[in-house]
Parts: C-alpha cells; sequence; structure tokens
C-alpha cells in the first residue's frame, strides 16, 4: 500500500469520526495547524520522522504536544496513533486528503484562475458563479496573475483545464502552419 493510500484511509475514518463526535472543520484546521507545527520545527520534524528515534519517545511527544495544543480528543487520538505505529510521515498527505474528502462531502471544488493582470473584484466573483453553474458545485477560487499568457485566463478546476489563454491559442495556430 502506497503512503498516499494509508494516508487516504487515516483521513476518511478521521472525517468519519469527526462528523459523529466533532467540528469536521475545526478537525481539519487542527490538524493543519499540526503539520504546519512539525514543519517549522526543524528539530521537532527531524525526531519525529526519524525511524531511528523510538516509538514510545515520538508518541509521548505528541501527546504531551496535543495537550499543550488543546487539540480536540479525535484529533489527539490520531496523532498519538499514528505515533505509536510510526507513520507520522503520513502527516501531510494525511491533512491534504482530509481537506479534499470534506470539501468534497461539502459539495465545493477548488479553482485557481490565472490571468495577465489583477482581475477585479466584480470579474471574479462573474468566474466564480460561472464556475459554480458549470460544475454545480460551490467554488473556492483563487487566482494567479501570469505575464506569459499573453491575455484570456486559465481556469483550473479540480483536474480539468479551461485554457483560454492567448499563448494557447497561438500555439494552435503555430502548430496548425507548420503541418
Amino acid at each position: 500500500m502506497t503512503s498516499r493510500t494509508a494516508a487516504r484511509r487515516y483521513a476518511k475514518a478521521l472525517l468519519d469520526v469527526a462528523s459523529t463526535e466533532a467540528d469536521v472543520g475545526k478537525v481539519g484546521d487542527e490538524l493543519d495547524a499540526f503539520v504546519a507545527l512539525v514543519h517549522q520545527q526543524g528539530t521537532l520534524n527531524r525526531v519525529l520522522m526519524n525511524p531511528a528515534v523510538p516509538t514510545p519517545r515520538k508518541r509521548a511527544a505528541v501527546a504531551e504536544l496535543t495537550r499543550l495544543a488543546r487539540v480536540s480528543p479525535v484529533v489527539a487520538k490520531l496523532l498519538v496513533l499514528l505515533a505509536e505505529r510510526d507513520r507520522l510521515v503520513l502527516l501531510k498527505d494525511l491533512a491534504a486528503a482530509y481537506r479534499d474528502m470534506l470539501m468534497e462531502r461539502q459539495n465545493v471544488v477548488r479553482a485557481e484562475v490565472t490571468s495577465v493582470s489583477e482581475l477585479a473584484a466584480a470579474r471574479i466573483e462573474a468566474i466564480k458563479k460561472r464556475l459554480a453553474e458549470v460544475t454545480g458545485k460551490s467554488v473556492s477560487m483563487v487566482t494567479k496573475v501570469d505575464q506569459e499568457i499573453l491575455g484570456g485566463m486559465v481556469a483550473r478546476v479540480g483536474s480539468t483545464v479551461y485554457d483560454a489563454s492567448i499563448a494557447t491559442q497561438l500555439r494552435k495556430i503555430r502548430e496548425r502552419l507548420t503541418i
């Protein structure tokens, strides 16, 4: 089993338990905060991810961290379980999988819109509304600026890319003319 598969299984279990025992959004925030803490603290990260460090020490460290951070019991139990099984290396993938599953359950899709310049707020809302109509889901959207697309825009919604950039149109014309 790959680490992503294992992370998805833990994330699904966490989401199922959190749905009945806790606030699923708060659980996701606590998990993200713990992942950020571990990755920001280089020494802590090296200790918790090192297979040479005995599992009981990792478990004790995680238990103390969750107590000090006052995370919910659901998250604390999961983190201690991961430490006991020496699976803390799954944390980053687990948090990402949890967020994806939560968004799926809440019928929300992520979108990334790239344009050549900053978009006005009204334009952003219009794009968001149109993407919601196309996908049939609520849209959580971020925007980026990339001068290399020359004009138009590129929208990534999940794994689908809608490319209406001038750079792509010019590339397609060039390909047709050279054939």
